[in-house]
């Protein structure tokens, strides 16, 4: 039983763990049938507005990559989501848990993020069987 209050405030952690905030435009890119959808729900939910699918061409805050194993080659696909993304943007890159189908080696995103020229940070624990990875823009050096 969930205590009054309580109900889809694990949800909306998540969103806060992945830092969306209202207002924000988040595009999805990646969306098959083993999705999160409690995840999807609560960016939402966050955000105020649904998620752009693949097809959209505004410039977005937070880029959502639904990532596994064999969707192909990851360095190309970060080059062709950082198009819409703003110059303050992120790259949520998500992927199955260790022992999961798609599972997919956190040094294959490491690479395929530097040679997209993005940083790596390390993200936060996700519900369920998703691990979450955020890539941003390199900060440029300061002359």
């Amino acid at each position: 039983m969930v205590a009054a209050g309580d109900a889809g405030k694990n949800d909306v952690d998540v969103a806060e763990k992945l830092a969306i905030e209202p207002d924000m435009v988040v595009q999805e890119f990646g969306w098959d049938e083993d999705v999160d959808d409690d995840v999807r729900a609560a960016i939402e939910e966050r955000c105020g507005s649904e998620l752009l699918d693949e097809d959209a061409d505004e410039v977005v805050d937070v880029v959502l990559l639904w990532w596994r194993d064999d969707d192909g080659d990851l360095t190309d696909t970060l080059l062709d989501v950082m198009t819409p993304l703003s110059d303050e943007g992120v790259i949520w890159v998500l992927t199955p848990k260790t022992g999961r189908d798609g599972y997919v080696e956190p040094a294959d995103i490491a690479e395929a993020a530097s040679t997209a020229n993005l940083a790596q940070t390390a993200g936060p624990n996700l519900p369920e069987g998703w691990m979450a990875t955020r890539l941003a823009y390199r900060k440029k050096a300061k002359r």
